[in-house]
């Protein structure tokens, strides 16, 4: 009696000790969302491993929740930035208009030709039609044109785009039967402004791999997963990771700043959503997902 009285007080001393233990696993995870909406970064993905049934289905509703706002904070990102590029490229082409009007009118009198008075028109003149056409190319961030949707071969037309860049070393992982359904011009456009920014950051190799969603897997109706586009260039710190799909930012002296910008906007347009992993795919530095913004 004495040994079964001991064993039943190991065995509830362990099951004490797993309930805690558990329940000071499910407190770690809480502390973990907590602080990832603290920082607004809602791309947090908690494993379910070790969970019981319940447990496990409450998590990946709140890994989907997170992904699910990331998704709505990117969409509500770009319609702020197209009305406020609206109005400023408004407000800024009523202002140089009338200056450049008059100033050409001055450089058109013969009475200011060879006089000391030309140089200063003509700068004023010449500062004035620079601003006018680096505000016009702008415009193109909120006058984008209506994708002219069709199915395309994913793999075809990686190979396509790759051939573009000889110089890199390509490692393309995708089924010859996965299709999308996008403009073919348009996706185009955000590839090459992905690897334009892969290049200047000195990358040497790009990857682009599809993951399946779990969808299609259930479901005899096709659903697109996810496209990663990865490449060793340069690391892109953490306090620059949520800049970089913000128009007119760059870290570059020559950059222009709505490349990225501009490719969220156009896949946003198609169903579409482009973002930053987390984590890169394993052998590289930087790792983008195309995937619908339906999942």
């Amino acid at each position: 009696m004495i040994i079964v009285a001991i064993l039943f007080s190991v065995i509830a001393i362990l099951s004490a000790f797993a309930v805690y233990r558990h329940q000071c696993l499910l407190r770690d995870r809480a502390e973990l969302m907590r602080d990832a909406m603290r920082h607004r970064d809602f791309s947090f993905h908690l494993p379910t491993k070790g969970l019981l049934f319940g447990e496990r289905a409450l998590q990946e509703t709140l890994n989907y929740m997170g992904h699910a706002i990331e998704k709505l904070e990117a969409h509500n990102e770009v319609e702020a930035w197209q009305r406020l590029t609206r109005v400023l490229t408004h407000e800024i082409m009523n202002v140089i208009a009338p200056i450049q009007s008059i100033s050409q009118a001055y450089l058109s009198n013969p009475e200011i030709k060879d006089t000391p008075y030309e140089e200063g028109i003509r700068a004023i003149h010449d500062s004035s039609s620079g601003l006018a056409e680096f505000v016009s190319s702008y415009r193109k961030m909120t006058q984008l044109q209506p994708p002219v949707m069709s199915h395309l071969y994913l793999g075809d037309f990686c190979r396509s785009v790759a051939s573009l860049y000889p110089e890199l070393n390509w490692k393309i992982e995708l089924p010859d039967t996965v299709m999308i359904y996008a403009d073919s011009g348009l996706l185009r456009q955000v590839f090459i402004n992905i690897i334009k920014n892969a290049v200047e950051a000195e990358a040497k190799s790009i990857g682009i791999r599809y993951i399946e969603s779990s969808a299609s897997r259930l479901s005899d109706t096709p659903s697109f997963g996810k496209l990663l586009i990865s490449n060793d260039g340069h690391v892109i710190p953490d306090e620059m990771a949520r800049e970089i799909f913000i128009p007119f930012f760059t870290t570059k002296q020559s950059g222009s700043g709505i490349g990225l910008s501009l490719s969220r906007q156009i896949l946003l347009k198609q169903g579409m959503i482009l973002r930053l992993a987390e984590r890169p795919a394993r052998g590289y530095n930087v790792t983008f997902i195309l995937e619908s913004d339906k999942t």
